[in-house]
């Protein structure tokens, strides 16, 4: 075989690598040609905001953001008197109010009942008490004060109706078995937000940081709502009652401590 033939079995065998590399083979090699690598413009995209991110969560977490003054959380004052006052429910008849210490915090405690109830409900609330205040380890302190054991756990979506433009909001709680010597409970936690809920943190963490891009904030109130059952009972058969008190819950704190946050139009 001749070596016309040869280099013309090589070329048709080559690849197709595009009009890029077409063009790059018809232009004289430099010295560099080789090293240079293709720079595409999502990859461009994500480091910058790697970048800026990089940038702004010493600035977050010490609160010496750029700009003059941080945003303002506009209902930090009836989220600190919650813990006085309270929940109202229109179907469930408070028993018990008063504040407990959890993990260096006073929670509210509030017991609540109705008529086809045995045993009444826990409903412990945390609300943010400061404008830099940031959820941390409301979980781990609740199970460690009441010296719970925990297994079953699960996510637990539940949807309510938002304010404004907004139709609906979601929270994604976790749901478990808790017991101690003394009682079993199914277990509801989440920290609320004006539009919607979380059980994780760090998920608050994100909001309120992008938030804060847009002159904005995030207030957050840790909820866990302590439903007992049978001693060691089965978890699930709790299910529709937690979710229907939650949606409950996070609609009062909606309508009557998020109201005038900016968040909750949003």
């Amino acid at each position: 075989m001749s070596n016309s033939e040869s280099n013309s079995d090589n070329s048709t065998s080559t690849p197709e690598l595009g009009e890029g590399a077409l063009d790059n083979s018809q232009e004289p090699k430099t010295k560099n040609s080789k090293n240079r690598l293709p720079i595409y413009p999502a990859t461009i995209v994500l480091f910058l905001v790697l970048l800026i991110v990089i940038g702004a969560l010493p600035r977050y977490l010490s609160g010496n953001w750029p700009w003059t003054q941080m945003p303002q959380i506009t209902s930090l004052n009836r989220m600190r008197k919650l813990r006085q006052i309270g929940l109202e429910f229109s179907s469930w008849q408070t028993v018990e109010r008063k504040q407990v210490r959890i993990g260096g915090h006073r929670w509210l405690y509030q017991k609540i009942t109705r008529d086809d109830r045995e045993k009444p409900i826990t409903l412990l609330l945390l609300p943010q008490q400061e404008q830099k205040g940031k959820p941390e380890v409301e979980w781990m302190d609740i199970e460690g004060s009441l010296r719970w054991k925990t297994d079953s756990i699960r996510q637990l979506k539940f949807t309510v109706e938002g304010e404004g433009d907004v139709s609906e909001v979601e929270v994604v709680a976790r749901f478990f078995r808790a017991w101690n010597d003394y009682e079993t409970f199914a277990v509801v936690q989440w920290y609320a937000f004006p539009n919607g809920g979380d059980f994780s943190p760090s998920n608050w963490f994100w909001a309120d940081l992008f938030a804060q891009f847009h002159r904005r904030r995030i207030p957050w109130i840790a909820v866990s709502l302590n439903i007992p059952i049978e001693p060691l009972g089965e978890v699930e058969a709790a299910s529709q009652e937690a979710q229907s008190l939650g949606k409950i819950v996070q609609k009062i704190l909606i309508n009557e401590v998020f109201e005038d946050s900016p968040s909750a139009r949003e």
